[in-house]
Order: structure tokens, then sequence, then C-alpha cells
């Protein structure tokens, strides 16, 4: 029975379909795209028993890159997972002056936009296998049968060719042409594979494009501050890398804890959006430097209401007569003005006598402020901050900075977060949320 009648028996047919079936599922499943170019390739040789194969895409510049390249025969395997780089360079669809190139079969079917079945390449007419044929003198190799399939993807463009070499004949090994059926076996493989391939670049598109988009805001969060800048990036890598030492703890309560490329992709996303909500906190508040700062550090209005302390002391002391007498009085209250700068940084927890002595101060220097009103030295807002007993935020403000975690969990969970294998899911929101909240001093 030849090779050609074989594949055309019922039991042998049926066992192919059910294999293309079979490998139409694998390649829906398969995220890497190596990977997926490999399993293509090695797919189209066993279902044609074929003995070596080339798989082509299309690139931006309109010509066929080598992806995979293998060859039972020769032991080549080049591209994909080999770690081998394929050495040939692209094959070109059009020549110099855009014109398309009909010789060489793979641009042949592009331009044809379809499948070139070659019983023997030695014999073939109208083809240009000076190439091949070099390659056979070089390695003692005898490239016969050619099956050439372009890949077509939803939108019915050519994305890819899938070439097989040298079909054969699963009882003698001999090399036969490939069959009818073998070349309609493999176009619907290079559909299914299109397919696949295109939905998983698509994937990845939109993937990059979400991690864009999330490093985008938190490039705007840490711009807003030098004092929390970085953040948003520094908690992504820190949780990876607590992350993979849990993973691959040996000993103790956390050895069987173990984590899945999506587990790893999920708290990726969930760590980059931990802090999103950050974007709606005022900058003056963020960017807090020391106690009196708002839009500026009113450090400085307190500074000119001393000079304005000393230059009425020194006025007093003059109608008095006693001028040389206020020296005593002007130290005290230069001291009193570095005892405020210092209260103003915030950089220690400051002491109940300290508070105290703020408080103090402001009752000290009764003057009047612009208005001709006889106040306190310092408002109550002032003394409010100026006695933080630690950092630079009130309560209130602390409270604007904790409200971005509230802000975070609504953004997240306002986001239609798709629910598949190869997408972060709602664990993702759920765990920005949870490392918002660990993080809240961030």
């Amino acid at each position: 029975m030849s090779q050609t009648q074989g594949s055309r028996a019922p039991g042998n047919l049926l066992r192919r379909l059910e294999q293309l079936v079979d490998i139409g599922v694998a390649l829906s499943r398969e995220r890497d795209i190596d990977k997926l170019l490999e399993a293509i390739l090695v797919a189209a040789k066993s279902i044609t028993h074929a003995d070596g194969g080339t798989l082509y895409r299309m690139t931006e510049e309109r010509t066929l890159k080598f992806e995979i390249m293998r060859n039972d025969t020769l032991g080549i395997a080049m591209g994909g997972t080999s770690g081998v780089e394929i050495p040939f360079y692209p094959i070109q669809l059009y020549d110099k002056e855009g014109r398309p190139i009909h010789s060489m079969v793979a641009a042949y079917a592009v331009h044809h936009d379809r499948s070139v079945n070659i019983a023997d390449a030695y014999t073939e007419e109208g083809f240009d296998f000076s190439g091949t044929k070099n390659f056979d003198r070089k390695t003692g190799y005898r490239s016969q049968s050619f099956l050439t399939v372009p890949m077509k993807n939803h939108e019915n463009e050519i994305i890819g060719v899938l070439q097989l070499i040298n079909a054969r004949n699963p009882s003698s090994g001999a090399v036969v042409p490939f069959s009818d059926a073998d070349r309609q076996l493999v176009e619907s493989l290079a559909s299914q594979a299109a397919i696949a391939l295109t939905n998983r670049l698509l994937i990845n598109h939109l993937e990059n494009l979400f991690e864009s988009f999330i490093n985008l805001i938190n490039a705007a969060i840490d711009d807003k501050s030098p004092y929390t800048g970085g953040h948003c990036e520094r908690v992504p890598v820190l949780t990876m890398m607590l992350a993979e030492a849990v993973n691959n703890c040996g000993v103790g309560p956390l050895k069987d804890f173990t984590m899945s490329d999506r587990d790893r992709y999920e708290l990726k996303i969930a760590g980059l959006l931990h802090d999103c909500g950050k974007v709606t906190t005022p900058v003056h508040v963020v960017d807090k430097a020391t106690k009196l700062e708002t839009i500026f550090d009113r450090i400085g209005l307190i500074d000119t209401r001393f000079e304005v302390i000393k230059r009425d002391v020194e006025l007093a002391a003059l109608r008095a007569g006693k001028s040389g007498e206020i020296r005593e009085k002007l130290v005290e209250i230069d001291h009193d003005r570095e005892f405020l700068r210092r209260a103003n940084i915030g950089s220690e927890a400051m002491s109940e006598a300290d508070q105290e002595r703020v408080r103090a101060i402001a009752k000290k220097y009764p003057w009047r402020d612009p208005a001709g009103k006889t106040v306190d030295f310092l408002s109550e807002d002032e003394v409010r901050n100026l006695t933080i007993r630690a950092g630079t935020l009130t309560p209130e403000e602390r409270h604007i900075i904790n409200h971005h975690i509230e802000v975070t969990i609504r953004m997240l969970e306002a986001l239609p977060w798709p629910n598949s294998p190869t997408c972060p899911n709602t664990r993702a929101a759920t765990t920005s949320a949870w490392m918002a909240r660990v993080t809240r001093g961030g």
C-alpha cells in the first residue's frame, strides 16, 4: 500500500484527525511564544511524518524570518527553545524595485495565498532551489519533497509560512511526496496555529499595554515627591523577591508553599497596583517635608514675626533709655526661634516637654497682625502642626494619606477583571488592596 493510500485509510485518517484536535487544544493552552511556534512545527512534522521543517514569521518589513528549524536526520534543532540561533537571512518577498518575488517557494505561497506541494525539488521547474541544493552538497542530505503552507489569522492576513521537507513512509522510512490528505491536515493545522499564535500575541500585547499603563501611573505617583519616589517601583520587586524566597523554601512551616506562573503574574500585577489610589492624594500632603509645610514652609513667616518682636523690644528699650539691658532678651528670642526651627523638622519623636514649650512660645510673644489686632504669636493651626509627636503629618493629613487605600480598593473593584488562565483575575485586585493596607505608611 502506498503512503498516499495508507493516509486515506479510514482508521489512519481518523487517528490523524484526533491527533489534529488534540494538537489544536494543546496550542490554545500554550502561553510561551517560542514554545508555541515549536509546538506548531513539531505537530506538523508528526501528522505528516516529515523528516524536517521550517516555520517562518512575517516581519514588519514584509520578509519571512526563520523562527524554527528542525531536521531529524541531520539532528538540526534551531530556534525556539533550542537556544541555537538560526544563521540565515530572512526570505525577501519583494525585489529592490518592489516587485513580488515568485521564485522562492515560501514567497510564492505568500503572494498566491495557497499551498505548494512539490514531489521532488530536483526535478521541479519554476522555482529557485539553488540554496537548498547548496545546503544538500554541504551536508550530504537530499531535500526532495516539500509542502509549503501559508498561515493566516482570523482577518485572513498571512502571518507566517509552514514548510515541511521529506515526508517518510511510516512503514519503510523511504522519502515520498506529501499526499493531498497531508496538505489538507497541515492547512487545517496552520489555520488553528495562526489563530493560536495571533491570540497569544494579542494577549501579550494587551498584558504589556496594561503593565505599561500601570507603570505610567506609578511614575506619575513617584514623581509627586522625592521623599516617596521609587516606592511604587520598589514594592513589586521586593514582593517578588520575598515570594520566590518562600517558594524555594524547603523547610519549616512554608515548605509546602508553591507558586504557578499565573500566581507569579497576579502577584506582580498586585504589587504594581497596590498604590494606584495615591494618584488622588494632594501633592502638598505627599510632599510635606516639614511640619509647617503646605504649599510652602511657613517657618519663614514665623522667622519674620521673630524679627518684628526683636524690633519691638529694641524700640521699647530705646524709648526707655535701657538699650544696654536688651541683650539677654534678644538671646532668649533667638533661642526660641532656633527651637521652633528644630521642632519644625519632625525627624525624631517629640517629647511632651518640647510640646509644652511650643505652646508656651505661642503665648509668650503677643503681636499685632497686619489688621492691627493683637494675637498670639502662633496660630492654633501652627501649634497643632509644631506639636506633632512624630513625623510631619497631622492626624487629618495622615487620614488624607491613608485615604488612598480606600481609593485604591474602589479603583480596583471598578475594573472589569478577566477571569481566565492567561489574564490576571480578581485575585490580583484583592491582593493589591491587601498590599495597599500593608504598605499604608508608604
